[in-house]
């Protein structure tokens, strides 16, 4: 029996899952018809998915239809859960789309719409909801038709007439010229432009009321197409989960040869090699399941005992990993409650992260925090729960911040070179910057003479095993094509971790070479408003920097579409709930990433320094002298063994210069890497004449050909700038509060008697501290225990004193606050805590200890006594001594009853 693999793809409330139910009831595989609304639908299974109503996590049904035996992927339908579906996309030999009768073509419609011809699958599609009122079958084919594709052609109809015929043959030049010539199309021709996506069949029904459905499994039956599979074994995989025990399930197809239990499969997981062997194969259908001992091709099954694997990855000659189209576009942070343990936490949601690698769940070293990126508002809910549910931890999210990336606007020649003792890995990657929304393309365009095929092969593989950082945020890397054209092994030395290091390196030195983009992401939108308040919503757009066209009008609304940075529209649907009095409905379609609004601003609040990323290297390491010894990317070029390919290949050179679409982003100057200069040809010359009359012909060879004699350090200036003096910037010190108090030994005492005494003297002292350094000083104090309490900022004479929100400690506080300004002023921290000293160095500001502030603030005690007594001497030490003459006879007259109130004390005391 042949196998097929379908999925049932649609924008939400479109009646995908009732279609997927009436299939399997027409079919024979369930004998009652389930429904969403009654929360006893065959495939929405777990209790979140049947509690709202909608398809969270894809499921697999099986059943039978004619020869072919059909696995069914039931996909979600909202756009939270879009990377869930489009995980199935690459493992379909079909899809089928359901639309609306009464909604037609959505928003989310055209992002599947684009998915499926990016991914290449052919598609069935389904007019669902024609009972209801108003609907029309023959505007729905024209609405298709423009919205789609106009070779969309209505199957549900004589398909032996003339007219049927005639609307399929001129979907392509060759099935026209045949129908021209014997006057018909064969079924067979008609399979054949359905898999090659050259017709898309149109079927209208009804699912709930099983209305033609039965009609649009038969036509699923007569066209289908597969061809046959590859002998040897391949598979995809496209899903990661847990059942009911845990346990781990590796979800994929074999798409060629056939896979057995025991059989033992391998790949790379973060950099590494794995094999490890299959102890089970089930195939599922809804809850239950069924466990054989192989799976031949065409099966969709799910494996245990694999503990590497990830979704999108490839097995046995399905080698390479697809990247995903659609990915979240905001950052987000979690707060967790005061008793959680961070670091505890986020060991369990990489759980969740094997399961949704979307999630790229970070540890934020310097603040101690875990981001996850995430699609929505209803995706951050389902989580909540998910998180609550399995580890028992109540979770909350902030607003969310903005995803980037960058790219580059020039062709440069990246290299890499790894070269400590007994390894040897040289790589040249030549880095073109790609159209927009084209992502990474890696190719390979080196000799085999220069590097041998498998080496080759590995190079590729490294590039594609990890995502690459850019250097002016830190950002993933997009919209490029990176190509080897050169590289270098040792016949005894080299390992294939060597050549991961040189390409790594080479990456990064050709970014830092390059002129970097920043990206950001951006939406298609579609405004519908009323028509009074037309220009309220396009003066509000126009202020965003939006890319639209002229409004149309659809009865009393008014229609406004086109593009939207994504961090200028994000919270925009209240505005609009707000001026249009809740009539008002904005759609947006994430587009992909485009140049960034406010690269300035982004770059000044980020403020990544890439030379200082060390998981991320730029340098490379030569041998020299029997020993590794890093060389800075900058000097790479004037150190590597083989020779510049831009500078070798003139084609490759103009290549370097022609003209790009990203010329006209605006970059900031400052951030911007200078290209490496190699010197003069005739400096070279020049030299090599005056060696050869120093050492003669065969010394000077030797000595060109030994590695030691490329010189260190970047090319001499011309001409030495004369030193400018930096700008004295102002200056903060911030001091951990309670570390403070019980480091020193007489405020530990009074803390034991009184905490609010031991604070107040602790004010006081730093009072005085402020007066002398002239600084603007902030005392931080923790009120993390404190239930309820918001973030305090209290004013105490020259100095400022903080009193932390809830689940907020000091540390925090510093550390934050220090991320903020560490960059713009010169900021020190007093603190005895090691570990925060480590983190608040990483922030470029000085530091402190408890023991050190004391001492410095008794030797100014010192310096204050000092300066007074000298200015005022005598042989007692009276506090009249220490006044200013104006205030001594002040005093005086007040004493003497010269004054208003002195000759009123006088009397008082008479």
């Amino acid at each position: 029996m042949k196998h097929l693999c379908i999925a049932v793809l649609a924008h939400v409330d479109a009646g995908k899952t009732t279609l997927s139910e009436a299939m399997l009831y027409e079919s024979g595989t369930i004998r009652k018809l389930g429904r969403v609304d009654n929360k006893d639908a065959f495939l929405d299974t777990h209790e979140l998915e049947r509690a709202r109503g909608i398809t969270i996590f894809s499921k697999q049904a099986e059943f039978t239809l004619g020869d072919w035996k059909v696995t069914l992927l039931d996909t979600p339908g909202h756009a939270d859960f879009s990377a869930e579906m489009e995980r199935t996309l690459q493992v379909l030999d079909y899809a089928v789309l359901v639309i609306s009768g009464a909604d037609g073509v959505q928003g989310h419609t055209r992002t599947l719409w684009r998915l499926l011809k990016r991914y290449g699958v052919p598609v069935f599609l389904f007019v669902n909801k024609m009972d209801q009122n108003g609907t029309d079958k023959e505007l729905l084919m024209e609405h298709l038709k423009k919205e789609l594709d106009d070779r969309c052609v209505d199957f549900d109809c004589d398909q032996t007439s003339g007219e049927f015929l005639e609307n399929v043959a001129v979907c392509e030049e060759q099935a026209l010229e045949h129908y021209l010539e014997q006057g018909t199309v064969s079924e067979q021709m008609i399979r054949e432009l359905i898999r090659d996506r050259h017709v898309f069949p149109c079927y209208f029904g009804s699912a709930l009321k099983l209305d033609r459905v039965d009609e649009f499994l038969r036509g699923l039956e007569k066209y289908s197409y597969v061809e046959e599979p590859e002998q040897e074994f391949g598979a995809r995989v496209f899903k990661i989960s847990r059942d009911e025990q845990g346990g781990r399930l590796t979800w994929l197809r074999v798409t060629g040869g056939t896979l057995k239990v025991k059989d033992t499969l391998s790949g790379t997981a973060e950099e590494e090699e794995w094999q490890e062997k299959v102890n089970q194969i089930r195939v599922y259908s809804g809850t239950k399941y069924e466990t054989v001992n192989e799976a031949e091709a065409g099966m969709v099954c799910a494996v245990t005992g694999l503990t590497k694997t990830r979704a999108g990855e490839g097995l046995g000659i399905e080698h390479h990993t697809n990247l995903p189209v659609l990915e979240p576009v905001l950052n987000y942070k979690l707060t967790l409650p005061r008793d959680c343990d961070p670091v505890q936490l986020l060991g369990k949601l990489r759980l969740l992260e094997d399961e949704e690698p979307e999630l790229h769940i970070r540890w934020n070293e310097k603040l101690r925090e875990i981001e996850v990126q995430l699609m929505g508002e209803v995706q951050i809910e389902i989580l909540k729960k998910l998180i609550l549910d399995r580890f028992e931890v109540s979770v909350d999210f902030d607003e969310g911040n903005i995803v980037y990336k960058e790219t580059i606007a020039n062709t440069v020649e990246g290299v890499g070179h790894f070269e400590p003792l007994r390894h040897y890995a040289e790589v040249h990657l030549l880095m073109e910057p790609g159209e927009q929304g084209s992502g990474l393309q890696f190719a390979a365009d080196c000799s085999e003479d220069l590097l041998d095929r498998n080496w080759q092969r590995l190079v590729l593989t490294h590039l594609e095993e990890r995502q690459h950082k850019g250097v002016l945020t830190g950002s993933d890397i997009t919209d490029m094509r990176i190509t080897l054209v050169a590289g270098r092994a040792h016949q005894k030395h080299t390992e294939g971790g060597d050549f991961r290091q040189a390409t790594y390196r080479a990456v990064r030195q050709g970014l830092m070479q390059a002129e970097s983009v920043l990206l950001e992401p951006w939406y298609d939108f579609r405004l519908e408003v009323p028509s009074e308040t037309l220009g309220h919503a396009m003066m509000d757009l126009e202020r965003m920097g939006a890319e639209m066209g002229l409004p149309e009008q659809e009865g009393d609304m008014s229609v406004l579409t086109g593009g939207v940075a994504v961090a200028c529209i994000k919270n925009y649907q209240k505005e609009i709930n707000s001026y249009t009095k809740g009539r008002g409905r904005l759609t947006c379609i994430f587009r992909g990433y485009g140049r960034c609004h406010n690269p300035e601003e982004v770059l000044e609040e980020t403020w990544y320094d890439p030379e200082t990323d060390f998981r991320n290297p730029s340098s490379s390491v030569f041998c020299y002298h029997g020993a590794g010894t890093i060389v800075p990317w900058y000097e790479v070029p004037q150190h590597m063994h083989l020779e510049s390919v831009l500078q070798k290949n003139g084609s490759l050179r103009a290549s370097a210069i022609r003209e790009n679409p990203l010329e006209d982003l605006n970059q900031p100057e400052e951030r911007r890497r200078p290209a490496v200069s190699l010197g003069s040809v005739e400096d070279e010359e020049e030299l090599q004449a005056i060696m050869q009359r120093t050492f003669g012909e065969e010394k000077l060879r030797r000595y060109n050909d030994h590695p030691a004699s490329r010189t260190y350090g970047a090319e001499k200036p011309e001409k030495a700038k004369p030193y400018k003096p930096k700008e004295k910037l102002p200056e903060y010190f911030l001091v951990d509060g309670y570390n403070v108090i019980f480091a020193w030994e007489e405020l530990s005492d009074l803390a034991k008697v009184s905490i609010a005494g031991a604070r107040e003297k602790l004010q006081d002292i730093m009072c005085n501290y402020q007066g002398f350094r002239k600084c603007n000083l902030i005392l931080v104090f923790d009120a993390y225990r404190v239930e309820g309490h918001e973030e305090e900022i209290v004013p105490y004479h020259n100095i400022h004193v903080v009193y932390t929100k809830e689940a907020e400690t000091a540390d925090s506080y510093i550390e934050r606050t220090a991320h903020q300004i560490g960059r713009k002023y010169q900021v020190t921290v007093a603190t005895s805590d090691g570990l925060e000293q480590i983190i608040i160095r990483g922030q470029g500001c000085a530091m402190m200890s408890a023991r050190e502030l004391k001492e410095e603030i008794n030797r100014i005690n010192q310096e204050i006594r000092r300066d007074y007594i000298e200015q005022f001497p005598g042989s007692k030490n009276y506090l009249f001594d220490y006044l200013p003459e104006d205030l001594q006879k002040h005093l005086q007259d007040v004493r003497m009853g010269n004054t208003e109130f002195g000759s009123h004390q006088k009397k008082q005391e008479e």
